[in-house]
């Protein structure tokens, strides 16, 4: 699944293509990509123009005219762009025409993804956005915030930084990395890790997705910003995915585990 670098990666590639154009006309061919509004989508929608695209989250952005459109890309959604009247593939489910007689599509092999289009005044004032937590480069993300999050917290801090309310963007991948550079276990409560770890956490989650952002994210498995765009950033991963390999600081065999049904990936030596 995109996180947050994957995601802020296509919201770069999208407004070098499509920034001030006119949504002149859509279709929508599978119906439950729709999350709201139901039954007034298009109407909605046609003959705005896209005035940004930025990112909260594993959120695409579009700030159009009056409304703006969130879209989550989910396992595998992507954009994929045509000529008007090119034949559309069994899985582009959503298409958006522009006034430069190009369609943007959206292509989503296991149709999970999502869109949603809000009045410009509500949509950070109701769900999904109201829900999400400090985004992982906001000021306001402090270790003494993040504590007090985890201090009543019994589950494994590797479940616990997959919770979008705490943290915003933090997926899989990122959470082993970050935990691996943070010495701490993957297992350990959360009500257990200090104030001087938080910080270590936070200082480490900075890092880490900055430079997954400067590489243009993570590609691995489907995952494509668009056609042909690949991320670099798998080239810089120390232990997730790295199955029967040794640890690059201690050089004992990186642990291939689950928790809570998330495959999981640390040193044993180093995450204590």
């Amino acid at each position: 699944m995109p996180e947050k670098p994957e995601v802020i990666t296509v919201a770069k590639n999208l407004k070098e293509k499509i920034l001030n154009k006119k949504i002149t006309d859509v279709k929508v061919l599978w119906d439950n990509i729709i999350a709201t509004p139901k039954g007034e989508f298009i109407k909605n929608i046609k003959n705005q123009t896209i005035k940004d695209i930025t990112t909260r989250g594993k959120f695409l952005v579009f700030i159009l005219d009056s409304d703006v459109l969130l879209i989550h890309l989910r396992m595998e959604g992507k954009f994929t762009f045509r000529k008007i009247g090119e034949e559309i593939s069994k899985h582009e489910h959503v298409i958006f025409t522009l006034d430069n007689e190009e369609e943007m599509r959206f292509h989503d092999v296991r149709k999970f993804g999502k869109m949603y289009l809000f009045k410009k005044s509500e949509v950070y004032k109701v769900k999904p956005l109201v829900d999400l937590g400090y985004e992982y480069d906001s000021d306001l993300l402090t270790k003494e915030y993040l504590f007090d999050k985890l201090r009543f917290k019994k589950l494994p801090i590797k479940t616990v930084l997959l919770d979008q309310s705490i943290i915003s963007g933090i997926g899989n991948i990122y959470d082993d990395e970050i935990l691996f550079r943070s010495n701490i276990s993957p297992f350990r409560k959360s009500n257990e890790v200090t104030i001087d770890e938080c910080d270590k956490i936070i200082k480490n989650t900075k890092i880490t997705l900055d430079k997954a952002v400067e590489l243009g994210g993570t590609t691995i498995k489907s995952f494509t910003s668009s056609e042909g765009v690949h991320g670099k950033f798998q080239n810089e991963l120390l232990v997730h995915g790295k199955k029967k390999e040794l640890c690059p600081v201690c050089k004992n065999p990186i642990i291939n585990t689950k928790i809570n049904g998330r495959g999981t990936y640390y040193c044993k030596n180093c995450q204590k």
